[in-house]
């Protein structure tokens, strides 16, 4: 493992752990869209964390997330169910950012959070034993 690869990987980790303050600090004030978005960019560094090990990286979020879960959780190495959450995840986070008028409920807020916790937790279970 190249340091540079670490370094890279933790960085990303610390973005996926600041964004997720944040997602928490704009659900408490009522700013779920925000709450989402956060929620998402969360998961998407967690991910991003597990590829700076590999030797390929990409800018598009498509790109980034059908690659993990083609490499890492139609393998196993994941469980489906947390690829699943990420796609909903990014599904509520392109309406929250791109839609007119989408409102969004305190509840799906919430479970959105929920799906960041569950995927920065996995993640950094992940690189402790690889």
């Amino acid at each position: 493992m190249d340091n540079r690869q670490k370094e890279l990987s933790d960085y990303r980790l610390h973005q996926a752990e600041e964004s997720l303050k944040v997602s928490k600090y704009c659900f408490d004030n009522e700013f779920y869209k925000d709450s989402i978005n956060r929620s998402y960019y969360s998961a998407f560094y967690s991910v991003k964390s597990v590829l700076a090990y590999g030797i390929i990286d990409f800018k598009r979020h498509k790109d980034v997330i059908g690659y993990f879960n083609k490499e890492y959780v139609a393998t196993g190495v994941f469980p489906r169910e947390l690829g699943r959450r990420l796609g909903t995840l990014k599904q509520y986070r392109e309406k929250s950012d791109y839609d007119d008028f989408y409102i969004v409920s305190k509840e799906t807020a919430i479970e959105q959070i929920e799906t960041a916790v569950l995927i920065l937790n996995s993640v950094k279970e992940y690189l402790q034993t690889d």
